[in-house]
């Protein structure tokens, strides 16, 4: 498939020693946070089986111990204000025959701090070899912070208990959880109704919440789902989910550093999944001001197809921007998709466009026009991914990364220097 008129007249093509002298060098070795603690080939790793059962109402302060192996089922809730603390090293199996749900409710917390040596790990309860995406559903924590909906709260999605399904408030620097060091495998679980849970769901959390050094991998629905509140949050993996690898909204604020997306174009949502999914506000529930749309700040990012000339295809854009979402890409690569970016009818104009989307200092491989507009009539609209670097052609994964398949530690540095690729100017 030829690119699609990504070298028109306003483009000038030069090569990287004309580019600003504080661009990224992309074969540096920044992937050092991700050894250690991940596991990307987690079909394969044996996990004792569980001896102690948690309840489904957790009212009172509990601690669980790392020389336990402990199960949940169906919906976990932690409820009255109560803190669940879970000692690092600790393995917690989720039923797949009743799947499991743990769900922090307003008002309690979620206290999980793993370590580099020995992480947190919520996994299936199925053997090695028999897991899949979706066997469980997944972590759902409800805060207390800003949320841009109407009534400036809102409902947990899925089918839960109502009286513990109440998010959002006023309590912008509320501790909601602390998480360090956490591994969630094989969850979202899809219902029948189509509505399942996610990987990781943050539902309006504080600014003093902890949050870095999460993967959630082999998710059947959204690897996280991250709706109003305000955080900085850090090191996050999204290893080949069917749904959406990280998607944002309800006016969520704050910034996305080292955020690694690894997807593979075989597995998709029906409707299309993407590495990003940026939307302003839920039309659901409408929008209490419109100056508190998502705006997201995405930095060191890597959002990876694993897609090559046979199957790219079936790729769609990386990032998906709905309903006037902001959103700031920044020293990250994009490589594998059909599109960088793709925005919908609320993208009126250019100059919208531009206000609501910046990337600079980055690198794309793409096979597409670069961005997808639902509004044809706007003109222009390459302009925004002006002084990034990008591939000339299409390059398959194994060519242009150094080891993208690992299964210790995957490599995205290129293999050829920067001086090969083109500047967009």
């Amino acid at each position: 498939m030829k690119r699609c008129s990504l070298l028109t007249a306003f483009i000038l093509l030069l090569i990287f020693n004309s580019a600003p002298a504080t661009a990224q060098d992309f074969n540096e070795n920044n992937d050092r946070w991700l050894k250690g603690w991940t596991d990307f080939a987690p079909n394969n790793t044996g996990y004792p089986e569980a001896e102690e059962k948690l309840p489904n109402i957790i009212s009172n302060h509990t601690y669980l111990r790392n020389d336990i192996v402990y199960s949940i089922s169906g919906n976990v809730y932690v409820t009255n204000g109560a803190s669940l603390t879970i000692q690092e090293g600790t393995i917690i199996r989720c039923d797949y025959e009743n799947p499991a749900n743990l769900i922090i409710t307003k008002g309690s917390k979620l206290i999980a701090a793993g370590s580099k040596a020995y992480p947190i790990v919520f996994t299936s309860s199925k053997a090695s070899r028999s897991r899949n995406s979706g066997d469980w559903g997944g972590i759902i924590i409800a805060g207390s912070g800003k949320v841009n909906t109407v009534s400036g709260s809102g409902i947990i999605e899925g089918s839960f208990d109502p009286v513990y399904s109440v998010y959002g408030g006023n309590q912008i620097d509320e501790e909601t959880t602390i998480l360090r060091y956490v591994r969630i495998e094989f969850s979202g679980n899809v219902s029948k109704n189509g509505i399942g849970s996610n990987g990781l769901s943050l539902y309006g959390i504080g600014t003093s919440s902890i949050i870095e050094d999460i993967m959630v991998s082999y998710s059947g629905n959204d690897s996280y789902n991250i709706r109003g509140g305000k955080n900085n949050i850090s090191k996050l993996i999204s290893f080949k989910a069917q749904g959406d690898d990280y998607q944002i909204s309800e006016g969520f604020k704050g910034n996305l550093n080292n955020v690694l997306a690894i997807r593979h174009p075989y597995i998709n949502s029906p409707q299309g999944s993407h590495a990003i999914k940026l939307d302003g506000f839920n039309v659901d529930t409408g929008l209490l001001k419109p100056g508190a749309v998502t705006d997201v700040t995405i930095t060191n990012a890597n959002l990876i197809n694993l897609s090559d000339k046979t199957n790219y295809q079936h790729t769609t854009a990386a990032i998906s921007a709905s309903n006037s979402a902001i959103t700031y890409i920044h020293n990250s690569k994009i490589s594998g998709f059909s599109d960088v970016v793709k925005f919908d009818q609320s993208y009126t104009s250019l100059a919208i466009i531009q206000k609501a989307f910046m990337m600079d200092n980055s690198f794309f491989n793409i096979h597409g026009k670069g961005i997808d507009s639902n509004n044809q009539t706007i003109n222009g609209t390459l302009d925004i991914l002006k002084y990034n670097r990008f591939t000339e052609k299409f390059v398959s994964v194994n060519d242009l990364f150094r080891d993208p398949n690992s299964i210790i530690a995957p490599k995205f540095q290129l293999k050829r220097s920067l001086n090969n690729y083109m500047v967009m100017q």
